[in-house]
């Protein structure tokens, strides 16, 4: 369990800071596009998601398991506020189990709320990684180009791994990997997959999940998972820089 504390500080962050790419919109094309066409249409279905964002409160789900992962040893509720461009609050409703674990989402709910002010760093754009493409496959039922993400610089916010994108709107749909530079010597295998979705009208990251080997303690998994979208004026409660904290 000391060696568990000793990596809390950086365990599961990056599922909260790492490809932070929001897209929507795009056109289809019969034939493979290459590489630079796909992100170039990427980009454009990230700016076009951007003039959809407006002000939302979500209710999210995090679950802490360890090597057996049919029981829980930790379940969090969090409401996380957020409002275009740049200003995100939260609030823990619910704590359930390890003590531990509300700390962790604690202190991931802190890197999104600062990741947030600077996209631009993590973003999936040639200012931070290569791309190869890889191959084309179904996700969920909607045909995707697959690419392969290789960092430009070692940093623990950014993944080396796969991006699923889809072949007709161009959306980000998954993106998984491991950090371009472990976190922490104390974690092994680290790995995270993060989903995406439509949230009325909005392109955003839906779940996540965060897998790292702990060195004397084990296998451990946090998942995030959006539960319940409100959409109302949040723009005067979160005027106060950490109200609702």
């Amino acid at each position: 369990m000391d060696a568990w504390k000793r990596v809390a500080s950086s365990l599961f962050l990056l599922a909260g800071g790492v490809a932070s790419v929001q897209a929507q919109g795009g056109s289809a094309t019969r034939a493979t596009p290459d590489v630079e066409t796909i992100l170039a249409r990427m980009a454009r279905a990230r700016a076009e998601n951007r003039t959809h964002l407006r002000a939302y409160s979500v209710m999210r789900d995090y679950e802490l398991f360890g090597k057996e992962k049919q029981t829980a040893q930790a379940k969090i509720i969090a409401d996380v506020s957020f409002v275009p461009p740049d200003v995100k609050h939260y609030a823990i409703r619910q704590a359930n189990g390890m003590r531990l674990a509300e700390k962790i989402v604690r202190q991931m709910l802190d890197h999104e709320t600062e990741i947030v002010k600077d996209y631009g760093s993590t973003d999936l754009t040639p200012a931070n990684y290569d791309f190869r493409f890889v191959r084309e496959e179904p996700l969920d039922g909607q045909a995707c180009y697959v690419l392969e993400m290789l960092p430009k610089r070692k940093g623990k916010t950014l993944l080396h791994g796969h991006i699923w994108v889809d072949a007709t709107t161009y959306q980000l749909r998954r993106a998984e990997g491991e950090p371009g530079k472990a976190p922490s010597w104390w974690l092994r295998d680290s790995r995270i997959v993060l989903d995406y979705g439509d949230v009325d009208g909005m392109w955003l990251q839906t779940a996540s999940e965060s897998t790292a080997n702990v060195r004397f303690v084990g296998p451990h998994t946090m998942t995030a998972r959006d539960v319940e979208y409100k959409f109302t004026d949040l723009a005067a409660s979160l005027e106060t820089p950490g109200k609702g904290r």
